[in-house]
């Protein structure tokens, strides 16, 4: 039983658990929507959310304007210009089976004031398991491509959006002038799975899912990289459209598909409920025989003036709800259960099955998170378990069947399994205070070294190119680093040395080695693997003080006065750079010529502090090639025109950005002058 299920639950004990419910909902928004790697299954959040939500309906007056349940998503990552939508993109709320679909029924028919046994048209669709984008056009020309966000405000990610086919650049000539197109951006599971394959024969990290591939391939900084990863995409709603005369949402998805725009065809008119809640029930038969992965049906009131009427509440529709699936369950025996180091020395406890199909696919590993989850389960070896892929994703125990318990199990416990020592190295393990994570106090062991050095080279850290995860287990492995720096000690020889590697490849890792010392100081601060220290973090630290030598003698105060900062993570970063081991660590990293650099003070950037605007096609190079131009002055690019915009450069065939500019008196540069200036600025 849940906190809130309590009858005699205090307002102070309610305000406590709403704080503690608000915290863990908002961390788990950052890992899926900025990070891309979801900790927790959906059906885990759901039920977080939902005891949040009963929570705030018990105690109304403990509902904050920033409660998870009263916003969307997350805040767009700081690594990305900004992009506000015109209209907000909203989330949906759920319903967990066909009970609560005819329950969100009865609710809109009571809004519209209709009888109980009173038909409904709906419009069912497939829930896709992506990324919800906006596609914005003006004069039927794509102007700009952004993400969710929070749902007021987006990451502006156009050049990574025009590497998908389906996405035209331009829409006929009966398209309204101005149009929002929303959609999911997805990979299908045939070309994930080919992914997959070609980055395990590349050495480099494989998925975990096919969401988390596309979620990841969107957020790149280099459109190049995105367009290597085969992304699809299904439009299914509009947030403006000026102009375009339908009445029914039906209507939409056929006008979209005259348009040959990428519309996914198994929608369905439901003149009931019951014909809504029939789609569902097909669906939870049939999706492992789609191409591509779907968790659930939408739900939607087909009329547009009904949805009018019915109207939203802060984060949802009253006239749409997603369906979901419940995460497939099989029962299976648990043979072991492994301890194992990841790089920052935490012990985690990895379920050994006796493989089972679930899902669609077999699974023999099951993540059992920490101790308090063991413990909780009360899970032991040779239990039989109940296993989920939840969300169809993530492998989980859910259940242990007490009945089928052998007589002679013992309860589990990570100390007694590794005798209070690491597995790895045997060095002494700790669990901090306020922490469920038992570490390894050892920031040599092999298991933290391996793993720390896979991630220093990996591409959003110092991106060493050819140096994957396969090169570095066997450097490690002969004893040949031990640390970052050690990296750049090997010589051509040492690497020719290695199983597979030509002279040609081993020149070329050196090579790769010796280019990357040259390296910005938000991916060097990412690559020392500091604790709670993201891209994000990594760059408003850039940003904040400019130079590493200022970062490493910041006081905790000045650190947790930094956006995307804040006292636990200061403290974080303060413990890092006190640490002798760590020092030398980096100390070693300049000593063989790693040279982090910021080149954004003001002072050396001619265009800092001044916005600018990018409109129409420019002959001499591409929009993403003309931004970064931009950038390196140190200007900032974003995606309207405003009143604290400076300039708009205006290509061919610029349109509503330039009337816009004009209309407010804002400069204006030609290609010509754009160049020229480029060129003076550049010295």
């Amino acid at each position: 039983m849940s906190p809130s299920d309590s009858p005699d639950l205090t307002v102070d004990e309610a305000k406590a658990r709403i704080a503690q419910l608000s915290a863990e909902l908002r961390r788990h928004n950052r890992l899926y929507y900025e990070e891309d790697r979801p900790e927790i299954s959906d059906a885990e959040y759901d039920a977080l959310f939902r005891e949040l939500q009963a929570l705030e309906r018990r105690f109304p007056d403990l509902v904050a304007p920033d409660s998870p349940t009263q916003s969307v998503g997350s805040r767009p990552a700081e690594k990305f210009d900004k992009y506000t939508h015109a209209l907000p993109m909203l989330s949906l709320g759920n319903a967990m089976n066909v009970d609560e679909l005819r329950e969100f029924d009865q609710r809109v028919k009571r809004h519209l004031g209709m009888d109980e046994d009173a038909d409904v048209r709906y419009v069912a669709e497939l829930k896709f398991d992506g990324l919800a984008v906006e596609l914005t056009y003006e004069n039927r020309e794509l102007v700009a491509g952004s993400t969710r966000g929070d749902g007021t405000v987006g990451e502006l990610i156009t050049p990574n959006l025009l590497t998908i086919d389906a996405i035209p650049r331009r829409l006929p000539d009966n398209a309204p002038d101005v149009i929002d197109l929303r959609g999911e951006v997805f990979m299908t599971k045939h070309d994930f799975a080919k992914l997959n394959e070609r980055r395990d024969e590349e050495g480099e990290p494989t998925f975990v899912n096919p969401r988390n591939a596309a979620a990841g391939a969107l957020r790149q900084l280099d459109a190049s990289i995105t367009a290597k990863r085969p992304l699809s995409i299904f439009l299914y709603g509009l947030g403006r459209a000026e102009g375009l005369d339908v009445d029914a949402h039906s209507e939409l998805l056929k006008k979209l598909s005259s348009w040959k725009l990428s519309v996914n065809d198994k929608w369905r008119v439901c003149k009931n409920v019951d014909e809504a809640a029939a789609f569902y029930e097909e669906f939870l038969e049939g999706r492992r025989d789609l191409p591509y992965d779907i968790d659930g049906v939408v739900i939607k009131v087909d009329a547009l003036r009904l949805q009018e009427r019915l109207g939203v509440l802060s984060r949802t529709p009253r006239w749409a709800t997603a369906v979901k699936f419940p995460a497939e369950q099989k029962t299976t025996v648990l043979n072991d259960i492994e301890i194992q180091v990841g790089r920052t020395g935490v012990l985690t406890p990895v379920a050994k099955l006796e493989p089972v199909f679930v899902g669609g696919v077999n699974v023999s590993n099951a993540t059992l998170h920490n101790q308090d989850e063991i413990e909780r389960l009360d899970v032991r070896v040779g239990d039989t378990v109940v296993v989920q892929r939840a969300g169809d994703v993530i492998p989980e125990i859910v259940e242990v069947v007490r009945d089928a318990r052998p007589a002679d199990t013992i309860p589990f416990s990570i100390v007694e399994a590794v005798g209070g020592k690491c597995p790895v190295c045997g060095s002494e393990i700790v669990r901090l205070e306020g922490e469920v994570a038992y570490r390894c106090t050892n920031i040599a062991c092999p298991a933290q070294v391996v793993r720390g050095l896979i991630h220093f080279a990996s591409k959003p850290a110092m991106n060493i190119d050819g140096l994957g995860d396969k090169l570095i287990r066997q450097v490690a492995d002969k004893g040949l680093v031990g640390a970052p720096a050690d990296l750049y000690r090997l010589t051509k020889d040492d690497w020719a040395g290695l199983e597979r590697m030509a002279d040609k490849s081993a020149q070329n890792v050196v090579d790769a080695l010796d280019k990357s010392k040259d390296v910005a100081l938000p991916k060097f601060l990412h690559a020392l693997g500091i604790r709670h220290v993201g891209e994000a973090t990594a760059l408003a630290l850039a940003r904040e003080f400019g130079s590493l030598e200022k970062i490493r003698a910041a006081s905790l105060e000045d650190l947790a006065d930094v956006p995307d900062v804040g006292p636990i993570v200061a403290e974080a970063i303060r413990n890092f750079f006190d640490n002798p081991d760590n020092a030398k660590r980096v100390d070693d990293l300049l000593e063989v010529g790693v040279h982090p650099s910021w080149s954004s003070e003001p002072s050396e950037m001619p265009l800092a502090g001044r916005t600018f605007v990018l409109t129409g096609g420019l002959d001499a190079m591409s929009r993403p090639e003309a931004k970064d131009r931009l950038q390196k002055l140190g200007a900032k690019v974003a995606g309207s025109v405003s009143k604290k915009t400076n300039v708009v450069v205006a290509g061919e065939d610029a349109g509503s950005k330039l009337k816009k500019a004009t209309e407010l008196g804002i400069e204006v540069w030609d290609e010509e002058t754009f160049l020229a200036k480029l060129k003076e600025l550049s010295g």
